[in-house]
């Protein structure tokens, strides 16, 4: 059963594993094509790696096959936050701003954060989809991650985004050099508004 289909790959539920199949890009030469799936592929599955041990609540590799971009993983059951957030979004949006935290000590960048990517599930939000994810000691990675989810939750839930962003600060106020990351994401925040 498919279960969506992004620009890098589609998602599907296989006896009750989820199976992400980085497919080919015609328009790209194959042997780049082909390296840049590898090379990808195996970039995910060392994030959940690391974040298994970590005991950090994600999707848990069962196998890849970098070869032909696959990767299978534990089919993490839930409902998607960005359908419920409105419930609970003070709770919930302080508790994104823990996990986070979590991550970026680990020096783990998801690097598409956003509602869709995060399942609540037995009371507690797992982070799916870390096929942008990277590993990472730069505040400015860390400062882009945490614009990342305030642009998400300005388009996606923009009558809550402010309450639900402010809530997520706090939350990551858990991250010992959150002081140093706000400063960035001020820096980063002003080069968004002088683009538009």
């Amino acid at each position: 059963m498919k279960l969506s289909q992004g620009a890098e790959a589609r998602i599907f539920l296989e006896n009750n594993e989820v199976v992400k199949d980085r497919f080919e890009k015609k328009y790209r030469h194959p042997v780049i094509d082909a390296e840049l799936r590898k090379q990808r592929t195996r970039r995910e599955a060392k994030i959940l790696d690391k974040i298994y041990e970590m005991g950090f609540p994600a999707p848990k590799t069962i196998l890849i096959d970098d070869k032909n971009g696959k990767l299978k993983m534990s089919f993490i059951g839930g409902e998607l936050v960005k359908n419920i957030i409105h419930k609970n979004h003070k709770k919930l949006s302080k508790e994104i701003g823990q996990k986070i935290a979590r991550l970026h000590e680990q020096n783990i960048i998801h690097g598409d954060l956003t509602t869709s990517n995060m399942i609540l599930k037995n009371n507690e939000i797992y982070f799916i989809d870390f096929g942008l994810g990277f590993f990472s000691e730069k505040i400015e990675d860390k400062a882009v991650d945490l614009h990342l989810i305030r642009q998400a939750l300005e388009s996606k839930h923009h009558q809550i985004w402010e309450e639900c962003f402010n809530e997520v600060l706090e939350g990551y106020k858990s991250y010992p050099r959150y002081k140093e990351v706000f400063e960035r994401l001020k820096v980063v925040e002003s080069r968004g508004r002088n683009k538009q």
